[in-house]
């Protein structure tokens, strides 16, 4: 069985919040959870209805000078929203000057309104996919000893690009999602990580047995990819006071009810969980009553 240990889901906005308050829940959550912990993770919108929104990659560089114990990692970043070359170059710095803690996840991208209002073009699915594993291939030629680099794609190129500093610790390279026929191929051709979120450990099983499959016929070790799951947090005594979701699996009840379940995700070959914080009371149970039985 799989080791296991445990991420946090930075805040990214809440209508209820404004940024300062935002901003002292992340902290309170990230103290709570010091002595369990060793990720810190963000989403990655630009704009959240008209709430304040954190920006996911000045927002990380930030909480890697604040909590030098901890790694830092997107989850996920839009290939969309950054030049490639650009983010590699973003990246490697990040690496440099943190030590070695970036673990950098990107997605295709998929929130259609954000696309618009930030005049960004929302080609269809084949298309950011097919962008998606540019970009990977991309980061992957920038972070290489031989620079100046070039890839020369379908829909992103670089030409004699120089990325210095170089990072000497490789940087993971984190793929999310659960699109059977395209994003899983791309996770099994390009990723370090992969992430599947707030679905039961059935569901997980399932969308990972097809991962299997693709790196099969490609033939490539699943081994190589790290198994992580980011789902809801709630954690009570009292399973009155426990919170749950009708439309997302949440990682929810009584302590030993917890324990339990994440078990069943680690006997599947999970052994990242990153959690979304509804409230402190909750990660704090956590802490003292769930993570000791993953050590």
């Amino acid at each position: 069985m799989a080791t296991a240990d445990f991420g946090l889901m930075m805040r990214q906005n809440d209508p209820h919040y404004s940024l300062p308050e935002l901003m002292e829940f992340n902290r309170r959550c990230i103290e709570t959870a010091t002595s369990g912990f060793s990720t810190i993770w963000l989403e990655d919108h630009v704009q959240v209805g008209d709430t304040d929104a954190l920006e996911c990659l000045t927002t990380l560089s930030y909480l890697a000078a604040a909590y030098p114990q901890f790694h830092i990692g997107s989850l996920v970043l839009s290939q969309s929203y950054r030049n490639p070359a650009l983010l590699a170059k973003m990246a490697a710095n990040l690496q440099s000057i943190t030590g070695g803690r970036l673990i950098l996840g990107v997605g295709a991208g998929w929130k259609e309104e954000e696309y618009h209002s930030y005049n960004y073009p929302f080609p269809t699915i084949k298309t950011r996919m097919e962008e998606l594993a540019e970009t990977v291939q991309i980061l992957r030629t920038m972070w290489s000893k031989q620079q100046p680099a070039t890839f020369i794609g379908q829909h992103y190129q670089v030409r004699d690009a120089y990325c210095a500093p170089q990072p000497e610790t490789p940087i993971p390279v984190l793929i999310g999602g659960g699109g059977e026929k395209r994003t899983l191929a791309v996770v099994a051709r390009h990723a370090d990580w992969w992430n599947f979120n707030s679905c039961p450990v059935d569901e997980y099983a399932r969308k990972l047995a097809i991962l299997r499959q693709h790196c099969e016929q490609i033939g490539r070790d699943p081994a190589e990819i790290k198994l992580s799951y980011l789902s809801t947090l709630s954690v009570s005594e009292d399973s009155a006071q426990v919170q749950r979701s009708s439309s997302k699996h949440f990682i929810a009840g009584t302590p030993a009810e917890v324990i339990s379940e994440l078990k069943l995700f680690q006997a599947v070959g999970v052994s990242h969980f990153m959690f979304r914080i509804l409230d402190v009371e909750s990660l704090q149970l956590f802490v003292s009553h769930v993570v000791p039985h993953f050590r």
